[in-house]
């Protein structure tokens, strides 16, 4: 499963990019709010949700976790897919939904494109437990990346998710990413690569 891709962007557009990755192109789906956050060429680094189904494999790309986890959230409602999943986090940020949805504001989430007031009831009713006191996220739920003094996302958010995203329990690597001796300039990779093999044993 792809969790992250990191390469040089090829193609942009409103609703999909081509990131190349060692010579091999990735088409990703992305929402607006990642659309505007990535520059226009050059590097880039996405979170992956990893979608497969029958006659495809489908990779969708977010610029932060917040944004990531919401997605799985969303796409785990009943008669919400990818598609509509990604049309919500491209009208509202994921902290204004989050508010939303902990408040029960059913006028504010019909209103969003596609979706109508049964959609809106059954994502206060199925998201509301999943979230934690304004909009955090719980224990079952990675947690949003902080900014660093660099103005980066904070690498330990990004592994944890990753480590998620491979099918370990949210807090089994919570338990390994707190027993390892982790530099603070420690790269995503090394981070990542650390915690797998302890997780091997």
């Amino acid at each position: 499963m792809i969790a992250l891709l990191r390469g040089d962007l090829a193609y942009k557009s409103i609703d999909h990019v081509i990131v190349d990755t060692g010579g091999v192109g990735y088409r990703v789906f992305i929402p607006l709010s990642t659309f505007y956050a990535l520059p226009d060429t050059g590097a880039v680094r996405l979170l992956i949700h990893t979608h497969v189904r029958e006659d495809a494999l489908l990779l969708f790309g977010f610029a932060t976790p917040a944004e990531k986890d919401m997605f799985a959230q969303l796409i785990g409602i009943s008669g919400i897919g990818p598609k509509v999943a990604l049309n919500i986090l491209s009208h509202i940020p994921v902290a204004e939904l989050q508010t939303a949805v902990l408040a029960g504001d059913i006028k504010r989430l019909s209103a969003l494109p596609g979706i109508g007031k049964k959609t809106a009831e059954r994502l206060v009713l199925e998201l509301k437990d999943k979230l934690g006191p304004a909009g955090l996220p719980t224990a079952g739920q990675p947690p949003a990346a902080q900014p660093t003094a660099r103005g980066q996302a904070d690498p330990l958010a990004d592994v944890l998710s990753a480590l998620v995203n491979l099918g370990y329990k949210d807090a089994q690597a919570r338990k390994v990413l707190e027993s390892m001796e982790i530099a603070h300039d420690a790269p995503m990779e090394a981070i990542l690569k650390g915690a797998l093999k302890v997780l091997a044993r």
